[in-house]
């Protein structure tokens, strides 16, 4: 029998807030994180515009020094691993490191650090680039930094598959759990392409949205107007643990990660299929591995990242998956407020359904005005709605084709080992006489 799976803690760094209350306030009112660029000068680009996150101060997580040696993706990445691990009051010891594992998706890792030393070079030559640099882009920095910090020295792995590398990452945190291979887990995902050269070579791909007058308008998901999608930057983590383990040591459980879906579209390096039915097939295997039905599914954390094509491509793909259920089932993209965060996108994404079922509230797609007659499903425009979800998919698309799905359930105890309750009951009668 597999082992299940549970979240109990929750660290989030997004455009339009820092930290998970912060963050579903505004998400549940509808506000933008999304605005002109002020981390370097975008002046003479086509798309001026982009979800950067403006009041993280990394010196809050760690030492300023220890800042300067990193990419403001590590930053991201070891800020909210240290909130999740604080949320979820989880003791990481001498004795237990061995059983605390770590899986980090990132698409694009320290390339800004890369971006700064060719700058140095092309001034200074090679006697001017930093002996920290190689650690520094590595796109295990981040993994690396959180085992160090934490202290964790159990399974621990770096996943890169595109916007979809946090949610595949979190695939993989799941089957560590099931099968034994850890207690617990820090898992999501961190990106922070706001650098010149590398947004540069999204604004060449004439792919992103040139709102440039109305950043807050610009990302459009599932809107007949939406021009294309707009960069973000952040980090979602979550803690993961065995359901017995979380039980036994009295922890606040948001819910249950039920099971995961990946396929590959096996279609094109830069562009998308446009049928749907590999992302079909995705929330298929999801719902599969999950052992649940596709008309129990109440609510689906989009991917919808207000792409002309994607938008299209995963209303198909709702239909094909959910059938006659796709129109009573409730979607809603937050990339219309924090824009495409890449590798980060699953985690917030993850964290945002998690919340939704603990808190029987949908969080809106903004700026849905004008409906486009190929996606013409409940994408629930504007407004938050007080509905209750007990079972949610989470998508998430990448660059290279790879589709990624997660089902995340409200918990439910039954079934849960009697004798584990017995033993929770002792412990707690043992701890009041002492």
């Amino acid at each position: 029998m597999r082992r299940r799976a549970v979240i109990t803690g929750l660290g989030i760094i997004a455009p339009n807030g820092i930290g998970k209350d912060t963050y579903w306030e505004a998400t549940i009112e509808g506000k933008s994180g999304i605005g002109t660029i002020s981390r370097f000068d975008a002046s003479n680009y086509r798309t001026r515009i982009a979800g950067e996150v403006n009041d993280f101060d990394p010196t809050q997580y760690m030492s300023k020094k220890e800042s300067r040696r990193m990419s403001r993706c590590t930053q991201f990445a070891l800020a909210a691993s240290q909130m999740a691990v604080e949320d979820a009051q989880l003791e990481i010891t001498e004795e237990n490191s061995y059983r605390v594992g770590i899986a980090l998706g990132t698409a694009i890792g320290g390339l800004e650090i890369a971006e700064e030393q060719c700058r140095i070079f092309h001034k200074r030559g090679r006697a001017g680039i930093s002996p920290l640099a190689a650690a520094a882009m590595n796109p295990n920095a981040a993994v690396g930094a959180v085992a160090t910090r934490l202290g964790i020295r159990g399974p621990n792995i770096s996943v890169s598959t595109g916007c979809s590398a946090g949610l595949s990452a979190i695939g993989y945190a799941l089957d560590a759990i099931r099968y034994g291979k850890v207690e617990s887990i820090i898992a999501g995902g961190m990106d922070a392409p706001l650098s010149p050269v590398t947004f540069s070579s999204f604004d060449a791909t004439h792919t992103l949205s040139t709102r440039n007058d109305s950043p807050q308008k610009a990302s459009r998901p599932f809107d007949d107007l939406r021009d294309g999608y707009i960069l973000g930057e952040g980090s979602g983590i979550v803690i993961m643990e065995e359901m017995e383990h979380a039980l036994r040591r009295g922890a606040n459980i948001y819910a249950e990660v039920a099971g995961y879906g990946i396929t590959n579209d096996a279609y094109d390096l830069n562009r998308v299929d446009p049928d749907g039915k590999n992302a079909a097939k995705t929330m298929e295997l999801a719902l599969e591995d999950a052992g649940l039905d596709k008309e129990e599914v109440d609510y689906i954390n989009a991917h919808g990242s207000s792409s002309r094509l994607t938008d299209k491509k995963e209303t198909k793909a709702i239909k094909m998956a959910l059938g006659q259920y796709a129109r009573r089932t409730f979607i809603s993209s937050i990339k219309s407020m924090i824009g495409q965060p890449l590798a980060a996108t699953g985690g917030i994404q993850l964290i945002t359904a998690i919340l939704a079922i603990k808190k029987k509230c949908l969080p809106p797609t903004i700026n849905y005005e004008y409906p486009d007659p190929d996606c013409d499903l409940d994408y629930i425009p504007n407004q938050a709605r007080d509905e209750k979800a007990k079972v949610a998919l989470v998508n998430a698309f990448g660059m290279g084709g790879s589709n990624v799905s997660t089902v995340v359930k409200e918990f439910n105890g039954n079934g849960i080992c009697k004798a584990i309750l017995v033993e929770r009951t002792r412990e707690r009668r043992y701890d009041n006489i002492n």
